[in-house]
C-alpha cells in the first residue's frame, strides 16, 4: 500500500527550483534513505511532506489523501500524522529529558499519569530508563539523538522524517543509532523517510535508496 505519493511536484525558492516536476511513492514501512549533494533538495522534501511548505504546483497524497496542492496546503501539519528529528535535535533546553518527550501529549491534553507511563516506556525502548530528569545539556550527542528520536515516537506517527539526524556523531556511534533506528521502525511499523550523506548509514537503514 502507497503511504506517500509526490504527483509532479515543482517547489522554488527566491526563483530557483529546487524540485521540478518531481514524482515519487513510498510504500507503507518502508525505509526510504534519500541522497544527494546538498542543494538538491532532500530537506525540501521533507519540509514539503509535513506540510511546512506547499508545492508551487503538482499534489502530495499521505494515504490516497490529497494533502498538499498548487501553493496550498489542503492538511496542516499537525494533521499528518507525521514526526520529524531534525539535524540540530532542536530540544529545549529549559526543559529535562521527561519533559522535552512528554510535551506532546501535553499539548494533546494526554492526563499526567497517562503521560508518565507513556514517557516510561519509550524511555525504556531507546534505553534511557534513568534520565529523566537531566537536562539535554547534561547528556552527550548520543543520548541527546536518543531523546529527540523519544519525543517523535511517543506520538505514534504513521511516518518519521529524519533529516540528517547522526551527522554530528562520530562514525561508530552513528553507525550503532543507525541499527537502533532500524530496531525500532521494526518495532513500531512507521514508514520512514531518512536523509543523510553517509553511505554506511544509508545502507544500514534504507530498504531503499533515492538519489535526488
Amino acid at each position: 500500500m502507497k503511504i506517500v505519493r509526490f504527483e509532479q511536484v515543482t517547489c522554488r525558492y527566491d526563483e530557483q527550483t529546487i524540485l521540478d516536476t518531481f514524482s515519487l511513492d513510498v510504500e507503507q514501512g518502508e525505509r526510504l534513505v534519500i541522497l544527494g549533494p546538498s542543494g538538491s533538495g532532500k530537506t525540501t522534501l521533507l519540509r514539503l511532506l509535513a506540510g511546512f511548505v506547499a508545492p508551487h504546483r503538482g499534489t502530495i497524497y499521505i494515504e490516497e489523501n490529497a494533502v498538499s496542492r498548487d501553493g496550498r496546503i489542503l492538511v496542516p501539519p499537525e494533521q499528518r500524522q507525521i514526526g520529524m528529528v531534525f539535524q540540530d535535535l532542536a530540544l529545549w533546553p529549559h526543559m529535562n529529558v521527561e519533559e522535552n518527550i512528554g510535551f506532546g501529549l501535553k499539548i494533546k491534553g494526554v492526563g499526567t499519569t497517562e503521560r508518565n507511563r507513556r514517557v516510561d516506556t519509550i524511555l525504556k525502548l531507546v534505553g534511557l530508563p534513568d534520565f529523566r530528569k537531566k537536562r539535554p545539556s547534561e547528556l552527550s550527542g548520543g543520548e541527546q539523538q536518543r531523546v529527540a528520536l523519544a519525543r517523535a515516537l511517543i506520538l505514534e506517527p504513521k511516518i518519521l522524517l529524519m533529516d540528517e539526524p547522526l551527522s554530528s556523531l562520530d562514525e561508530s556511534l552513528s553507525r550503532h543509532l543507525a541499527h537502533e533506528i532500524v530496531h525500532l521502525q521494526e518495532k513500531f511499523g512507521f514508514t520512514l523517510l531518512y536523509v543523510t550523506h553517509r553511505s554506511e548509514e544509508a545502507r544500514i537503514v534504507g530498504t531503499r535508496q533515492l538519489e535526488i
